[in-house]
């Protein structure tokens, strides 16, 4: 075989193999495996004690309530647990929680309550944030959508910006379901700058209708 040959059949190879190297997703489930879903392969897994930090506004302690799981995945080079809720996010962070629900909570559940559970949607919810002093304002829904699956599981998918007070505008893409007896929340939240959202519109929508409950 010429030395040209082999080069050609050398190259072949490394782009072969650097093609199946690289998952292009990566499979993400819950700890029972009843909710799972997948993000792009290229995407960090932030650590549980990082992640587990943030959701408690950088207070002490480790671990989540019992029965609660969480997870978050940064598409960012430089991945961090402060873009869960931080603005100016330039690439998507994904942020997935199941928990149970109380009886008072169970009670009182309904697809409003889901609408809301992350950050305020609806106008009822919205106005009261607004007098608690709720910093992020220039509210616009792009969607409002009523899912189903399997065993009953039912829920809302939303979209929609805010302002953050240093001016930087991000989109929100929720989905959240609960079970058929409203015992068990299922989250999925994925943002980042409006602009980023629309780079990424595409992968976006592919992680956010991944998202599948397999309910007791």
């Amino acid at each position: 075989m010429s030395k040209g040959l082999a080069g050609l059949w050398l190259v072949l190879i490394v782009v072969m193999v650097s093609a199946c190297g690289a998952p292009q997703f990566t499979y993400v489930a819950n700890s029972d495996g009843h909710a799972f879903f997948k993000v792009p392969g290229g995407w960090h897994k932030i650590s549980d004690a990082a992640l587990a930090k943030a959701l408690r506004g950088g207070s002490g302690g480790s671990g989540q309530p019992s029965g609660v799981w969480s997870v978050g995945y940064d598409g960012s080079p430089a991945p961090s647990a402060s873009h869960i809720f931080g603005s100016g996010a330039q690439k998507p962070f994904a942020f997935a929680l199941t928990e149970p629900l109380s009886s008072t909570a169970s009670a009182s559940m309904s697809y409003n309550e889901l609408r809301d559970i992350f950050l305020p949607v609806t106008s009822a919810s919205r106005q009261n944030a607004v007098k608690g002093g709720f910093p992020l304002t220039g509210f616009h829904l792009l969607r409002n959508s009523v899912l189903t699956q399997e065993q009953g599981v039912h829920g809302v998918r939303v979209t929609f910006d805010y302002t953050f007070p240093n001016g930087t505008a991000d989109t929100f893409d929720q989905v959240a379901f609960t079970n058929a007896d409203n015992t068990e929340i299922y989250l999925l939240v994925l943002h980042c700058t409006a602009a980023c959202y629309q780079q990424h519109h595409s992968e976006i929508d592919t992680v956010m209708q991944s998202f599948t409950i397999r309910s007791n």
